[in-house]
Parts: C-alpha cells; structure tokens; sequence
C-alpha cells in the first residue's frame, strides 16, 4: 500500500477533538476554540460508536442514550481522532486518554470491565498494568488508555480504516511519547491490526495475559500494550508522516481559548531508523 493512499484519502478527512482543560502543542497550527462545534461532534462521534456497536451486538438499546449515544466517562477527557467523510459524516473515530504515570492501577478503571474473570486473572493483569507503569516512570513517559474506536462499515478493512489506527499512534508520538494499554476486541479483526502496527500482549513474568470474555460486549476481548516509540518497522515511515501531516489537521478546543504548550515550539519525538530526532516546528 502507498503512502500516498495512507495520507491523502479521497473519502475522508481527520479531526482532532482536544480534551476538556487540556494544553495543546503550539505545533498543532489549526488548533481553534469552538464550544458549539466541539460538543456536535462529540456527539456525533458517540451516535457513531453507538450504532457500530449495537449493530455489532456488543451493546443493548437500553446501553445508549435516547438518541442513540454511546457515552463513556472519560469522553470529555481524552482525546478523539474523527474520521469525516465528504458529505461531513463521522464515519470512523478512536479515543486517546493521556494519563500521568503516577496514575494508580485502580484510578486506570480497568478493573470494571473484568467483573466476570477469576480473581487471580484480574491480580495478573493488575501485576502487568503495575510493572508497566513503573517502566513508564523509569522512561519518563506519559501512560495512556486507548479505546473507543468504531468504523462505519465502509471504510472497515480499507486504508481509511488503516489510517485512523496509525493516526492514533502519531498522535502519541507528537504528545511526547508514551507507553499505553488497549482493551481490544477481536471483532472485524481489531485486535489483529493493533498487533500489526507494534502492539502486543501484556505479559507477566514472560507469560502473555490470555484473552477474555466480556459479557457487557458479548465479545473476546484482548490487553494489548505498546510503546509508542516502537512500531512495527514496516509502519514506522508511515506513522511518521501522518506525525507530521497531523500537525496541520483541525484540532477543535471546547475551551474559550486553547491554552498552547510551549510559545517558542514544540519538540517533537520522531522515529528516524530506530532513533529519536527532536525536530523543531512550530514558533
């Protein structure tokens, strides 16, 4: 597959909603405040999630707003990356919610969705997530939650689809790095992809946490890790460029004004083979 069909896809066009309260990088030269705007397509971007996932069977009506929503608590505080077609549908979207790494593991709220396990397959995950975040303060990076990516069936399986998960990835490189944990399904091959681009299992002591069976979803479900900094070789010039293309894509604000990191530039982590080159944009 081209770059060029990875980056300049006649179907859609890619948003960025920033997170309530929330600096954004002076490098991102489209950021621009819009209340009214922002919340449209948050709601929107939750109609989207929630026929994508009744349709799946993943969730019943009565899961949903009136209107067909579906919510999550930590929507006003992550980040969405929207897919818009050329009509001005959302038509694809995932969530990035950047933590601190001195998060606690029960702050994360990864033990709600894990009700139905044992309880020793819930100390393993608990025991992974820990030593995660511990590497994550050792490296100093930021740990995130990514989740809440849904795809009109339209674009599943196309390199629209394709874009909007190495899109998330470049969104983590240009926040400045990060270690981060997903909780997958394996529905329309999505935990296959996450795998594809550099994820893998969570493991404790060296042995890979199984997958799971999540009765609120009717699905199996999988812990994915990454690290941003690593994806898979084969993707990584892909990851890269869509780092940069993001720097001049639409970044919606609900705050009266964006507050901006950084007034003299931003420093970007890029991968370069292997390596990590600060490049300077923004100013």
């Amino acid at each position: 597959m081209r770059f060029s069909r990875i980056l300049n896809t006649p179907k859609m066009r890619l948003v960025l909603l920033a997170p309530a309260k929330c600096y954004v990088p002076q490098a991102f030269r489209e950021a621009r405040s819009d209340h009214e705007r922002h919340e449209r397509l948050l709601q929107e971007m939750q109609q989207l999630r929630g026929s994508v996932y009744l349709k799946d069977g993943a969730v019943e009506h009565w899961h949903l707003t009136k209107d067909g929503r579906h919510r999550s608590s930590e929507d006003h505080d992550s980040w969405h990356l929207l897919a818009i077609d050329e009509a001005g549908h959302i038509i694809g979207c995932s969530r990035y919610l950047h933590c601190e790494n001195t998060i606690s593991y029960s702050e994360l709220g990864l033990q709600y969705t894990l009700t139905a396990e044992t309880a020793d397959w819930e100390r393993q995950l608990q025991v992974g997530v820990e030593s995660e975040l511990c590497t994550a303060r050792l490296r100093d990076l930021a740990y995130v939650k990514v989740g809440g990516w849904a795809l009109n069936e339209t674009i599943r399986n196309t390199a629209e689809g394709l874009s909007i998960a190495l899109a998330t990835w470049g969104l983590a490189q240009l926040l400045g790095g990060c270690l981060g944990i997903a909780t997958v399904t394996r529905r329309h091959s999505s935990s296959t992809i996450l795998r594809k681009l550099g994820g893998s299992s969570l493991e404790i002591n060296g042995v890979p946490l199984p997958p799971y069976y999540d009765p609120q979803y009717k699905c199996e479900m999988e812990i994915i890790r990454f690290d941003s900094r690593v994806p898979n070789p084969r993707y990584r010039e892909w990851v890269n460029r869509i780092s940069m293309s993001l720097l001049s894509t639409p970044v919606i604000c609900g705050n009266a004004q964006p507050d901006r990191w950084n007034d003299f530039g931003a420093t970007i982590a890029i991968a370069n083979r292997g390596d990590y080159v600060p490049v300077l944009v923004g100013g």
